[in-house]
């Protein structure tokens, strides 16, 4: 264990920051199941939420700005379809 204060404040800090990021990607992981089980009239509509989700954790530098892209368009293609 550190012995620094700093240190100290800096686990602290990195162990609260690991459940933050933990709790809002587990939260968006469950948005993204619940879209693509609903039916297109509702997926269209939850799409909005779930895309601003998504981004929100790739600002933060939970997931990279590339898998945030790739889950989006995997999403509105999904949707896309259940349209024919």
């Amino acid at each position: 264990m550190a012995n620094h204060s700093a240190t100290k404040k800096d686990v602290r800090q990195s162990t609260k920051r690991n459940e933050r990021n933990r709790y809002y990607g587990k939260t968006t992981r469950n948005a993204i199941r619940d879209l693509k089980a609903s039916e297109k009239k509702e997926a269209a509509d939850q799409f909005p939420k779930v895309a601003s989700m998504i981004d929100k954790l790739a600002k933060r530098g939970t997931i990279h700005k590339n898998k945030a892209a790739n889950l989006k368009s995997k999403l509105a293609r999904k949707i896309n379809a259940q349209a024919k």
